[in-house]
């Protein structure tokens, strides 16, 4: 486990979200290098295939193309992204070698129906990749509001630390809350 040094004055991370629209073959992801004093300091971009399996390897790209080494953590919004294209957690994290943490806001009784709804012929490897991400935590942050949390490279008290210190109101912490924004004007600039 490599923990999160929150004492560590400059930390900073790269969130990455993502936007689509429904008739899109590939979504946009944006990712936004924040320290911890809300200070943007780096942007990316990325895609992933609508319904593929390509959104883990897409944002390795991303951290990769910034190539820097200040970064401390990445914080994904949601490892379902892409209708069903599923972030592999482990691979992430043993391939940037830092701690990861996918962030939700919503309570779910689990996507395994919805997956073999959607892939008749070819769910079996979807909902193996999806039981691979393990079960979500629900934390309150400081805000008062709950969110859910899965982690690979630092425990849920580390975590919920990072959150509240990088959320300002609600429940969405502040670096995915811009790469979700840029996420969003990154795909209405391209028809």
């Amino acid at each position: 486990m490599n923990h999160l040094r929150l004492e560590k004055k400059g930390l900073r991370g790269l969130a990455i979200a993502e936007s689509f629209r429904e008739t899109d073959l590939k979504s946009k992801l944006a990712g936004v290098v924040m320290r911890r004093d809300f200070v943007i300091d780096g942007f990316v971009f990325g895609n992933a295939t609508i319904e593929g399996d390509d959104a883990t390897d897409a944002m390795i790209s991303m951290y990769e193309k910034l190539d820097r080494n200040d970064i401390s953590f990445i914080l994904v919004s949601g490892l379902i992204i892409s209708m069903y294209n599923i972030v592999d957690m482990m691979k992430l994290w043993k391939k940037i070698k830092m701690p990861i943490i996918g962030v939700t806001y919503g309570e779910s009784d689990g996507m395994e129906e919805a997956i073999r709804h959607h892939f008749p012929d070819s769910y079996e490897s979807k909902i193996k990749q999806y039981r691979n991400l393990g079960t979500r935590t629900k934390i309150s942050l400081h805000t008062k509001h709950d969110i859910y949390l899965r982690v690979e490279g630092c425990d849920i008290r580390e975590a919920k630390k990072l959150l509240d210190t990088f959320t300002l109101q609600g429940a969405v912490p502040e670096p995915l809350r811009v790469a979700q924004i840029l996420a969003k004007a990154e795909l209405d600039l391209k028809p």
